[in-house]
């Protein structure tokens, strides 16, 4: 039987329609998913101070909160773009508040409000019409990677609460605990990048040390095939940047920071109050010294040992016998040069060897023979100092030695090179603003 001419028509353009209606709904669809991506840069147009010539400017802007483990910290980026080439730091806003997002954690509501106050600052810095096009980022470190897992998930979901309401480019992912090695490899972007040497210029790359709070990390560029081979796997990580290739030697040791060695010195177990009126005594505070010492929301009554030994080679032999094994010696470190920076610095202000706005360079043996100093003093009845200064001088000393540094090694301290902060915040947010770019997350 043949098919009427007339129905094979009708059959035509109804196949027609429901195609293009697919096609349609199909096309709008995927519109909707595609994710929210960066403009690559805003313009801003400007006279120059002496031709008074009209000249253009790029720039982005990128906010990232650091949670410490002892205080959170927020930095507002400026960069200025120019393709094919690096970017440059324009401008840096920073700002810090006391206590850290982890001593909220058994009242998460109450970490809202200082949230809200450096998001004000990121307010008062970024231009409005740009807000909706700049990446807001929160990395929380040590202090909540210590915490129970729901606890910290907890807080989290609290700062994502307030950041979905901020009108800054936002995504969950942007909101996460830091894995200690990232940590480590960010503040070696962060260090390298500023005095130049990711630029591709002969500018050689410099090491990095950093003492928190809660971890410690040790991050520096490969140049030795032995060490790629003897270097545990997960101590061995590549990145590409500014298309050049970087292979790190980075690690970061949890409990390892100067206020958890300190706790485990004294003789406390992290997160775990003493049972009833106990005391921690310990031969690296002063005699007579007793008092109150809050870690991690824990409130510790410490007292001193009885005079006996000296101070100092008694505390020696509790700090050695606490780290013993637990620190992998490096043997690169000898010959690069390294930046060490948070508690590396400010003991070292504590001691006078640099000075507190402008950094400068000590040995590792400065840190040796200034416990020595310190604990002699105590033990000679005199406790101007901090009471835990003794312990935390004889603590770094034996960290870096540990880590197979010299002590006719120098160190380089700085809390800014070009009036930027030196802390893993820049190149975390390096990597962030090139996620967003590229695939719409961070």
């Amino acid at each position: 039987m043949r098919f009427p001419k007339l129905a094979f028509i009708f059959m035509f353009v109804g196949c027609l329609v429901v195609y293009l209606t697919y096609v349609k709904r199909h096309y709008d669809d995927s519109k909707l998913s595609v994710p929210e991506q960066l403009p690559q840069y805003r313009t801003d147009t400007r006279k120059h101070p002496t031709s008074g010539q009209v000249v253009s400017e790029n720039f982005q802007y990128g906010i990232m909160i650091d949670a410490g483990s002892t205080g959170t910290r927020i930095h507002i980026f400026k960069f200025q773009m120019e393709p094919n080439e690096a970017p440059k730091l324009a401008h840096e806003t920073f700002r810090a508040i006391k206590p850290g997002l982890s001593a909220y954690a058994d009242e998460p509501e109450k970490s809202k409000e200082g949230i809200l106050e450096l998001l004000n600052v990121a307010k008062d810095t970024v231009p409005e019409v740009l807000w909706s096009s700049t990446p807001l980022m929160l990395r929380a470190t040590a202090g909540l990677r210590l915490l129970p897992g729901e606890k910290a998930t907890i807080l989290l979901d609290k700062v994502r609460e307030v950041f979905s309401e901020s009108l800054f480019l936002y995504k969950p992912d942007s909101v996460s605990i830091m894995d200690g090695t990232d940590e480590g490899m960010s503040a070696w972007i962060t260090i390298n990048f500023l005095i130049g040497a990711l630029h591709g210029t002969e500018t050689p790359t410099v090491g990095m040390l950093d003492l928190g709070g809660g971890s410690t990390q040790i991050t520096f560029a490969l140049q030795d095939e032995i060490t790629i081979q003897t270097s545990p796997i997960d101590y061995v990580t590549s990145f590409q940047m500014f298309n050049i290739s970087h292979a790190l030697y980075s690690h970061s040791y949890l409990g390892l920071g100067l206020m958890s060695a300190r706790l485990a010195v004294l003789g406390g177990i992290e997160g775990q109050p003493l049972a009833g009126p106990q005391e921690l005594v310990s031969p690296c505070l002063a005699p007579d010294y007793s008092g109150q010492w809050e870690h991690a929301e824990v409130l510790y009554t410490v007292k001193g040992q009885k005079p006996g030994e000296p101070i100092y080679e008694s505390c020696l032999r509790k700090v050695e016998k606490m780290i013993y094994k637990q620190v992998r010696k490096a043997e690169e470190v000898k010959n690069m040069d390294f930046y060490a920076f948070s508690y590396y610095y400010d003991r070292a202000v504590d001691l006078g060897l640099i000075d507190e706005r402008t950094g400068g360079t000590v040995r590792v043996s400065d840190y040796i023979e200034g416990a020595k100093k310190v604990c002699n003093n105590m033990s000679a009845g005199g406790i101007k100092e901090s009471p835990f200064l003794c312990l935390d001088l004889t603590y770094i000393s034996v960290l870096l030695q540990e880590l197979d540094f010299p002590p006719d090694k120098e160190l380089k301290l700085a809390r800014q090179i070009n009036n930027a902060e030196t802390s893993w915040a820049l190149g975390a947010a390096f990597h962030c603003i090139e996620s967003f770019r590229k695939h719409g997350t961070c």
